[in-house]
């Protein structure tokens, strides 16, 4: 069985290359990406493999502004040839599940989202990028709206969808009338090693966008001063996070692995205000032995346990988030740190790879019974 994998692109190591990372774990397989930033995958599991890129690779600024090229993606991503493998991966959220392979091959999309920007977050987006109005506007709006005609005209080149979460199998649902599995992707939670003497501090970690919303988080312990919130990450909002933040909070930036781990392991609660996915990141601090605090959507309602591995609250404001912080504070000597550890547990990298091989395994047997009837 000779598989290849495809994933939109690799400028750093995030959730959706874990999940990569384990699928080429389990199946050693050919990389193929639109581009890669090798600065940036230096230490990583990625370092020295051979990996196939796309021409937008060679294209100017590519790699620091490679959204720039949107346009370009579906037709780079086409041109891949794939021919000689069995079984592709795609590890999807863009364009990657439109590559194209024959009725031979087995096509096997793992979708971390149907393209948010041009689904479910387009009037967000085009609000937050200031193109509502204007010639700008106008552009994006245009080549947005081909971005989605391309992207329901590959949903059948792709054999069997699977979902990161039920939240994304709804959205798969609605988006491409597909129906989809649920395989939650991996989480080293033996990396995160629980802790149970715990420290004063609050914890956010995030690569600093506007949907992820640390900048409500800080605002709103902002507000809070007899609470300390340290925040880790980096991105393009640490300028107006920075601005919002008092003397109780800090602002550490970029930290490695082992630096977050370490303050994961010490927070009282970490704090999420982001419509995720999935969410890997909160499951990392339930590993830690570390309580939640957690909006009550998307990916979290089914990684959190509420009011027993977490506190949730309803709507992304300050006041939802000040509530929380305070009814956690009311009920923090309820938790049981031995049972959080244990319910993050049930998202481990073992049991992600053992459901990813038997279900890759049992719809590759069917395809060559299929084939061999034929």
């Amino acid at each position: 069985m000779k598989t290849a994998i495809v994933h939109d692109w690799l400028v750093s190591v995030a959730g959706g290359e874990k999940v990569v990372q384990s699928i080429l774990e389990i199946f050693p397989s050919d990389i193929f990406t639109l581009l890669k930033n090798d600065k940036n995958l230096k230490n990583t599991f990625f370092e020295n493999k051979q990996i196939f890129t796309s021409f937008i690779q060679k294209l100017p600024f590519s790699i620091k502004k490679h959204s720039l090229y949107l346009p370009f993606f579906p037709m780079a991503i086409e041109q891949f040839d794939l021919r000689e493998y069995n079984v592709v991966f795609s590890s999807s959220s863009c364009v990657a599940k439109g590559v194209l392979t024959d009725s031979n091959q087995l096509h096997i999309c793992y979708c971390h989202t149907p393209i948010r920007y041009a689904w479910d977050l387009y009037h967000q987006y085009l609000e937050e990028s200031n193109f509502r109005k204007g010639f700008k506007g106008m552009i994006a709006k245009f080549f947005l709206h081909y971005l989605r005609m391309w992207d329901l005209s590959t949903v059948n080149r792709v054999d069997f969808f699977i979902a990161n979460s039920y939240f994304i199998r709804d959205r798969i649902k609605k988006t491409y009338n597909r129906e989809s599995i649920v395989i939650y992707p991996p989480v080293d939670v033996n990396y995160f090693e629980p802790c149970f003497d715990k420290d004063k501090y609050y914890l956010t970690a995030s690569r600093l966008v506007p949907y992820k919303k640390i900048d409500l988080i800080v605002e709103a312990f902002s507000k809070m001063e007899d609470k300390k919130l340290i925040v880790i990450g980096d991105g393009p909002e640490i300028k107006k996070i920075k601005s919002k933040a008092k003397k109780n909070i800090e602002i550490l930036g970029y930290k490695s692995n082992e630096d977050l781990k370490k303050y994961m392991q010490k927070a009282k609660a970490f704090v999420f205000a982001a419509i995720e996915d999935f969410g890997i990141t909160p499951v990392e601090a339930m590993a830690c032995a570390t309580p939640i605090i957690a909006l009550n959507k998307g990916g979290s309602k089914e990684t959190v346990i509420n009011n027993e591995t977490g506190i949730f609250f309803e709507n992304q404001t300050i006041k939802d988030i000040i509530e929380a912080v305070n009814k956690f504070e009311k009920n923090e000597h309820k938790m049981d740190l031995n049972k959080i550890r244990n319910h993050s547990l049930k998202f481990s990298k073992e049991r992600f790879k053992k459901e990813i091989k038997n279900f890759t395994l049992k719809k590759y047997n069917e395809k060559n019974k299929e084939l061999n009837y034929i």
